[in-house]
């Protein structure tokens, strides 16, 4: 009677969201999310921009502490879950990334109101469009992501990276969108994009080291491979509606300088260089940074590659590895057996 009776009343939109050092695109993303939440759940993790400053001008949002020093995806989703199941009644949880924007045509959307009714353990899955810097094109995965839920209490679990966001129940009822998509504004500024996946792959060699360079080479550039036959146009309902609430999110800060580089060069001063030196992370001036954020010991920072380590990375740049052929086969398994 309990589950029927939900179904008779509109659940709480509770927007999901951690964050560190998002003031680049947080007022945008708030005031967004303003116009379909009813709260919004800001999980902070030590920002030292304005971020919390920012985040507290909101009033539908409700700002927690993530305590934790380390990166651990599902420990920061059980928190922001933990924080949203305080709120009474029927909740439709929507985890959004703070580059992440849902598209402005939900407010028509026939969709948008048939979840609204979806009954309790219900997963809602939405396309992704990765916008081009420019906002004119874009390319999407052929997938949907489950990143909407009408809680049932379910616990959560996760991987401690690229996890999913939400409970995933067993034969849980599934609704794909096909209206409202999820705009993905991380490729916007193609500079702060590349630093982050310079973080991740350093994150991935030194916590699960068995990962060898050539499969995170594949898992953090495929945006450099994306050809412009794959690009559609971006359309303009979906941003329309925010236009008309004077939410302008085609004049995004870009910072120049990135958190992530700062932890990269931690990672130097603990690990040294030698660690590292078959990701594809030295397209830039280590030493540069280090003395830009104001680290110790810049000066060893060197590029520790030889020139056949440079020639590697030259090749797989180029996209050639992809090509099909004995040769190519060959030069992968060699590679392989030499730690790549």
């Amino acid at each position: 009677m309990k589950d029927a009776m939900s179904l008779l009343v509109n659940p709480k939109i509770i927007c999901l969201t951690p964050v560190k050092n998002e003031s680049w695109i947080l007022e945008q993303f708030l005031m967004a999310a303003s116009l379909w939440a009813d709260h919004i759940i800001i999980a902070d993790q030590f920002s030292d921009d304005d971020s919390r400053e920012i985040a507290e001008k909101f009033p539908k949002v409700i700002l927690i502490e993530n305590p934790s020093t380390e990166f651990n995806e599902p420990e920061r989703q059980k928190l922001l879950i933990n924080a949203a199941r305080k709120i009474e009644g029927p909740r439709l949880l929507v985890t959004l990334d703070a580059d992440e924007f849902l598209s402005a045509n939900f407010r028509e959307s026939k969709e948008w109101q048939f979840i609204m009714h979806a009954p309790p353990g219900t997963v809602i899955r939405f396309k992704w469009i990765n916008l081009k810097p420019g906002l004119k094109k874009y390319w999407s995965p052929d997938c949907y992501f489950p990143w909407g839920f009408m809680d049932d209490g379910s616990e959560h679990t996760g991987a401690t990276i690229h996890s999913m966001r939400i409970p995933m129940p067993l034969n849980s009822m599934k609704v794909d969108l096909d209206e409202v998509k999820v705009l993905h504004f991380q490729y916007t500024d193609w500079e702060r994009m590349a630093s982050k996946q310079r973080w991740y792959q350093c994150w991935e060699i030194l916590n699960q080291p068995e990962r060898g360079a050539l499969e995170l080479f594949r898992q953090y550039h495929h945006m450099y491979e994306v050809k412009d036959t794959d690009l559609l146009e971006v359309k303009n309902e979906w941003f329309d509606h925010y236009g008309e609430n004077d939410i302008d999110l085609f004049s995004v800060k870009k910072d120049g300088v990135y958190w992530w580089d700062r932890e990269v060069l931690k990672y130097f001063q603990r690990h040294g260089t030698e660690k590292f030196k078959k990701l594809n992370i030295w397209d830039v001036d280590w030493r540069k940074l280090g003395e830009r954020f104001k680290l110790a010991g810049v000066g060893k920072m060197n590029d520790p590659r030889n020139i056949l380590d440079k020639k590697v990375h030259s090749w797989l740049r180029s996209g050639k590895y992809k090509e099909p052929g004995m040769v190519n086969r060959n030069i992968l398994k060699l590679l392989k057996r030499f730690g790549w």
